[in-house]
C-alpha cells in the first residue's frame, strides 16, 4: 500500500522531530492505513557508542513508539492505547545500517476488539520486532507491551488479560 499525503506528512514530522530525531533512527514509508511502517538506523557519529557499534539506546529509541501510534491510529478515538513495558534482547552489534518493519494486520485489530468486546476490562498485547541488516541478520529484537482498553469501560484493578503477538 503507498503513502497517503497525510502519513508522508507524518513521517517528515517523525523525522524532523527532535526527540525523534535524536535517535539516529529515520522512518522510511508509513502505508497510509497504518497497517505498515519501516525504520531504517545508520551507524554514523551520532548513533555510534564508546566501541564503534549502534548505542544500545538508538537501537530502542528508533523503535519504541510505532506499535502504540499504530494501535492508536488504527483502532481509532474510542480506545486508550499505552506502551507498559519494552525489553531489548541484543543478538550481535550493529556495525551497519539496520532496519525495522511493523507490521499491524487487520486479524489482529479484529482479535482486540473481541477481547474487549468479550469482557475484558483491558488487554496487553506482546508485539515484537527485530533490527535487521541488508541481509537480513537479526542484530536485536524489541519486545514491547501494548495496554488497550476502550474509553467507554473504566479500567479495574484486575489484571489485563495478556495475550502475545510475536511475529514468526
Amino acid at each position: 500500500m503507498a503513502e497517503s499525503l497525510r502519513t508522508r506528512l507524518m513521517r517528515w514530522g517523525f523525522n524532523f522531530f527532535p526527540a525523534y530525531r535524536g535517535t539516529g533512527g529515520r522512518v522510511s514509508y508509513i502505508a497510509a492505513d497504518w497497517s505498515e511502517v519501516r525504520v531504517r538506523l545508520p551507524l554514523n557519529w551520532r548513533t555510534r557508542n564508546y566501541v564503534g557499534t549502534i548505542f544500545g539506546g538508538s537501537l530502542y529509541g528508533a523503535v519504541d513508539p510505532f506499535y502504540m501510534i499504530m494501535l492508536i491510529k488504527r483502532l481509532g478515538p474510542e480506545y486508550i492505547v499505552w506502551d507498559k513495558a519494552a525489553t531489548v534482547h541484543f543478538k550481535r552489534p550493529g556495525r551497519v545500517t539496520l532496519y525495522a518493519r511493523f507490521v499491524m494486520p487487520d486479524e489482529e485489530l479484529r482479535a482486540i476488539e473481541e477481547a474487549l468486546r468479550n469482557g475484558a476490562a483491558s488487554v496487553d498485547r506482546v508485539y515484537q520486532v527485530d533490527l535487521v541488516d541488508a541481509e537480513g541478520v537479526v542484530h536485536a529484537t524489541i519486545e514491547k507491551v501494548i495496554y488497550i482498553r476502550r474509553k467507554d469501560k473504566a479500567p479495574n484493578n484486575q489484571e489485563s488479560e495478556n495475550i502475545s503477538h510475536k511475529r514468526e
